[in-house]
């Protein structure tokens, strides 16, 4: 495949917030932009960008636009940045892992939390075993944006923010445990201001490889917000915020026995957010570095998702 000299040539498409952001970040190697109303846009379809122009996508698209433009830019021998989450069709990304392998390229789900300094930090410390064996967990995550997200047709339909920011919380689980349950469970979904849901309690079932999940998601916390916890026989590890927000902190305890306060250290970062530049360069190396195509997550996640769509009701 041909390059330019500042690496992988990209077309980004959809300049909404998402895209504006990946066009940021690649710079000089965003080739052209695609946007059918986006007054910037250089070109209103994929189809008109020349083949040769470009070696690679990131598609910033509304969900219901994904496949056929990812079918199209995979058979072109294109590869593909998408963000997530994924179209909910296990058979179809069965079937778009072997024709991305057969034609060696790259197809990835953007999800840039695993590049948050301390939820990477996370993966180790569970790794090490410094919790011991994990009993509980509870995950939120929130932000503001619920008149946006109700002013945008293809936003404010279907799952809403279990979709959203929900997919975001059992990627997380995934990233930190290898894998996720079969289920997602509602405690309460709600539709506060919205058509879909802009509040959510889901409990994410346990499994072999994680114990059962608190999540909750909302479009109603007026100051964006993030907090993990994962509890364990041996200890326990805590997030407060994400470095996108400022400032992010992570807070290791070592259990006490029989009963006590237990020690303790902090780690508090206040940085600009690394995570979009960080997950470029990822999808760059994987590129560079030949890796097969994986859609296994991917797969996990669907099938998650579509197991809360079955119980979430009109």
């Amino acid at each position: 495949m041909t390059t330019n000299r500042d690496g992988l040539r990209f077309v980004i498409a959809g300049l909404g917030v998402q895209g504006a952001k990946r066009r940021h970040v690649a710079g000089g190697q965003c080739v052209a932009t695609v946007d059918p109303v986006h007054e910037e846009a250089d070109f209103r379809s994929l189809e008109s960008v020349r083949a040769d122009r470009y070696d690679a996508a990131i598609l910033c698209v509304p969900d219901g636009e994904k496949k056929a433009l990812i079918d199209r830019l995979v058979d072109g021998g294109k590869h593909v940045l998408v963000e997530k989450p994924m179209p909910l069709d296990a058979a179809w990304l069965t079937d778009l892992e072997r024709r991305a392998r057969a034609r060696s390229v790259v197809v990835q789900c953007a999800y840039n939390h695993r590049f948050e300094p301390h939820i990477a930090a996370v993966r180790g410390l569970l790794a090490e075993g410094r919790v011991g064996r994990p009993l509980a967990m509870r995950l939120f995550y929130g932000n503001g944006t619920v008149r946006l997200v109700r002013d945008s047709p293809w936003r404010d339909q279907g799952a809403g923010i279990i979709h959203d920011l929900g997919s975001h919380l059992i990627d997380i689980v995934h990233f930190w445990f290898g894998g996720i349950g079969d289920r997602l469970d509602p405690v309460a979904i709600d539709r506060f201001e919205a058509r879909a849901p802009d509040h959510a309690r889901l409990v994410l079932q346990g499994c072999d490889v994680h114990p059962a999940v608190m999540m909750e998601m909302s479009y109603l916390s007026w100051r964006n917000s993030f907090a993990a916890e994962i509890w364990g026989d041996a200890g326990s590890v805590h997030i407060d915020g994400l470095c996108k927000w400022g400032p992010s902190r992570l807070t290791v305890r070592e259990r006490v026995l029989p009963a006590g306060r237990p020690p303790e250290w902090t780690e508090e970062r206040v940085q600009a957010d690394p995570t979009w530049h960080l997950e470029f360069d990822d999808f760059q190396h994987r590129i560079a570095s030949g890796v097969s195509t994986d859609l296994s997550r991917d797969r996990d996640i669907a099938a998650v998702l579509g197991t809360a769509e079955k119980e979430m009701g009109p």
